[in-house]
């Protein structure tokens, strides 16, 4: 049973004939009992561990120098967080945890050394245990996931996704009360009066309805489209899951007889949840919420900044392979340009400009609480960040975008030791991408390394020195994606990159043009998007007595977020390529808008910034006319919904004991985009879109598709991408329309039509009211 997320891609390219057919390996002993630790290890973390033979490892820590293999360069920073830990200096455990604040950081980076440079897995699980008994817990999961992704010999190894680990981090505080005081034999005592009251209640339901329809549809109309629960009768509260869990994959599942007999004896629990529209509507930009505070979108951008860390040395860690600065500056534009057009599903338009000295229109109240019990500071409407902020980090800000200005205008960079770099050749898009995101690469250390932190305590109000941090969404990377100022901000970011485009030539049709090949038709099918209902497991939230027989744990209940979100049907590109021979190439697809909020038309170069990447992968056409099809569950960088931590710890588990052969390749890789994702909402009526086609040659000097893409991201394995050519291509430059078009290219007008989910229950006999639908799952 392949169903890992990567494998739903791979499955479509090797029908395609486009993606080599790797052998599934499967794990050993050794490999489960790794993995059946790092999910025990991370199980509650915000509570003392509970596992006697890790408690016992974590008391037999000792420090010594010779368990480590050190890096030429090694930093001292492991030897630092130690001796504030001997003296008692270090975040102490139950207070909030900010990546983005410069004293969390060294500490944060000193527990991660003890991870990364253990010599042996024994270490390394000593120093885990260690880690997690005295350890701030969100400074200890943000080192541990920063240890397992970019350790060479924990390859196919993995935690559960961020947003199981801390919840809190990514649901309402309102929910996350409940969920934390969930008790099972208190709910078995409510649901039973609660049945009972519904019984009576509801007995003559359907003919109530039919005598006073015209009242009972004005009722249900009142309510809002997210409220789905209330259109079913249900309140916000805990439900048993009483036919399985819900989201697109899960038929697969279902249909498995050792899945049912691994997962019968697990009891699962879960309530309705939305975003922060449900509570209140901020301002305008509450609409969007449902978009910029989804759980998958959020941890999307975790994951890249834990992949590209920017204190990760890149010579060392083999990020340089992979053009880390240009790969920086291209998923910044890659989320502005997918949030720009969620925006236009609403009729908004630009994203607003930030600058330090204006206010800032849209506040923003996240409704979270950290796992310290604190809950997260919110910012009011038309704040001025200019009278409450600090000016020290405003000076050093404006002066940071002032000598970038100047290096991108001067037309060259001059590091600490007077060398010269020209910026006027397309390739310095990797230097300037190395200062913007402020990482150890940036030869302008100086004023480059870390820019970006004082960004994000001047917007959270955070002192350099401050040990005791009031929760701010701006603090994490999980949690900043929620707030509108993100987009603002990150907007000025990514016009720095265009600047510095401004003096590099357009792409001329000679550097463009195909000889031999040209795209004579693509056909897209229906484009539709609708709201589903989708299960996060949050059972980290629990807080009753942990189940252990003969000294092995027993998952025995599992919570659940039982929650609205976007997505789409799939959707096939039908292509029809001519070439005149044989021939190796790359084939881009880009989505963008073809109007701005007024109905005007976009000119090609000002719209360059909007268009997403969806698509890009390697074929061979073959002499002739080509003609195949590509289904949107084949995209290379998007991933299906994920297996719940529950079902994977159950699934090592089995496997652990022999009754399951644990393929490799079910290890999702982190790194995937959401796939649900990548199509805005639209509009009932038909939102007019446009699709952009581009073939060119392949002329990597690595074959595509090397490393070993069934269970990992390839991150510093410099043949993660499909090609080498500048990322965005041929979008990255300005354009000029009298040579950009090509008989290589092919435009295609689209419209995204967004179909209403619930809209069956606006006024209309539901039988079984007071209960969840599982036939709208089905049925839809």
């Amino acid at each position: 049973m392949k169903i890992a997320i990567v494998l739903l891609a791979i499955v479509g390219l090797v029908a395609a004939g486009t993606l080599p057919k790797k052998a599934t390996k499967y794990a050993d002993k050794d490999f489960l009992a790794k993995q059946k630790f790092l999910f025990e290890i991370v199980y509650r973390v915000e509570d003392p561990l509970m596992f006697e033979e890790y408690i016992k490892l974590g008391k037999s820590f000792v420090f010594h120098k010779d368990d480590y293999i050190f890096p030429e360069k090694y930093d001292g920073y492991m030897e630092k967080y130690y001796k504030a830990h001997k003296h008692g200096v270090t975040l102490p455990k139950g207070e909030f945890f900010g990546a983005l604040s410069y004293t969390h950081f060294e500490q944060m980076y000193g527990l991660f050394e003890f991870f990364y440079y253990a010599k042996t897995w024994e270490i390394f699980q000593r120093n885990v245990c260690w880690a997690r008994m005295y350890a701030n817990e969100g400074m200890f999961v943000q080192a541990l996931t920063l240890a397992v992704i970019h350790r060479d010999d924990f390859v196919g190894l993995m935690l559960p996704t961020i947003y199981e680990i801390f919840p809190q981090h990514f649901f309402n505080s309102k929910f996350i009360y409940e969920a934390e005081k969930f008790d099972f034999d208190v709910w078995n005592k409510y649901i039973m009066y609660e049945k009972e009251y519904k019984d009576f209640i509801y007995q003559d339901y359907s003919v109530y309805f039919k005598e006073f329809k015209n009242y009972e549809y004005f009722y249900t109309k009142d309510f809002k489209l997210w409220q789905w629960w209330k259109l079913m009768g249900m309140g916000e509260h805990w439900y048993s899951v009483d036919k399985f869990m819900l989201r697109d994959n899960m038929y697969m599942f279902s249909k498995d007889s050792k899945y049912m007999e691994m997962m019968k004896d697990v009891k699962m629990f879960y309530m309705p949840v939305d975003y922060t529209r449900d509570i209140d509507f901020f301002n305008k930009e509450s609409e969007l919420s449902y978009f910029t505070e989804d759980l998958e979108w959020n941890s999307f951008w975790y994951y890249f900044n834990m992949d590209y860390a920017p204190y990760l040395d890149g010579k060392y860690f083999g990020l340089n392979k992979d053009r880390r600065g240009e790969y920086y500056f291209y998923v910044v534009r890659q989320m502005l340009a997918r949030y720009y057009m969620e925006r236009m599903s609403h009729g908004y338009g630009e994203i607003p400009e930030f600058t330090f000295f204006n206010e800032i229109e849209y506040g923003y109240d996240p409704q979270l609480i950290d796992y310290s019990g604190v809950g997260y500071s919110y910012r009011k409407n038309y704040y001025e960040y200019v009278t409450y902020g600090n000016f020290d980090y405003v000076y050093k800000m404006l002066a940071f975008f002032k000598r970038v200005e100047t290096i991108i205008t001067e037309g060259y960079y001059t590091t600490y030791d007077g060398k010269q770099i020209d910026m006027r050749k397309p390739e310095a898009i990797e230097y300037l991408g190395d200062m913007m995101q402020g990482n150890v690469d940036a030869f302008d250390k100086y004023f480059a390394t870390f820019w970006y932190m004082y960004a994000h305590m001047f917007i959270s109000h955070v002192e350099e020195d401050d040990m005791y941090v009031f929760p701010n969404v701006f603090m994490n990377y999980e949690t900043m994606m929620r707030d509108p100022l993100f987009y603002m901000f990150y907007k000025k970011v990514s016009d720095v990159f265009f600047q510095f485009y401004d003096f590099i030539e357009p792409y001329t049709y000679e550097e463009l043009y195909f000889p031999g090949v040209e795209i004579e038709d693509v056909k897209v099918s229906d484009l539709v998007t609708y709201f589903d209902l989708y299960d996060f497991d949050v059972t980290n939230l629990l807080n009753d007595k942990m189940t252990f027989i003969d000294g092995e744990f027993v998952w025995d209940k599992t919570l659940l977020a039982r929650q609205m979100r976007l997505n789409h049907k799939a959707f096939e590109f039908d292509y029809n390529i001519k070439s005149d021979k044989d021939q190796k190439v790359v084939i881009r697809a880009f989505l963008g808008p073809k109007y701005d909020e007024f109905g005007r038309v976009i000119s090609l170069n000002e719209n360059r910034e909007n268009f997403l990447e969806i698509d890009e992968f390697y074929y061979e056409l073959k002499s002739g006319i080509n003609s195949f099809k590509r289904s949107s569950k084949d995209f290379y960088w998007t991933t299906d919904d994920r297996t719940t931590y529950t079902e994977l710890y159950k699934f090592v588990m089995m496997a652990y004991e022999g009754k399951y052969e644990f393929p490799m390749d079910y290890s999702e890789p982190h790194c995937g985009f959401p796939d649900r994702l990548i199509l805005p909402r639209g509009w009932a009526k038909g939102m007019p879109m446009q699709f952009v086609f581009f073939v060119y040659p392949f002329k990597a000097s690595f074959e595509p598709y090397s490393y070993d893409y069934n269970y990992t991201c390839g991150i510093g394995s410099g043949v993660r991408h499909i090609d080498e050519m500048p990322f965005g291509y041929p979008f990255d430059r300005e354009i000029n329309e009298y040579e950009f078009f090509v008989p290589n290219m092919y435009f295609k007008d689209v419209k995204i039509y967004h179909q209403d989910t619930f809209e069956k229950y606006y006024g209309n006999e539901y039988e079984h009211f007071g209960s969840f639908d599982y036939g709208y799952y089905y049925n839809y």
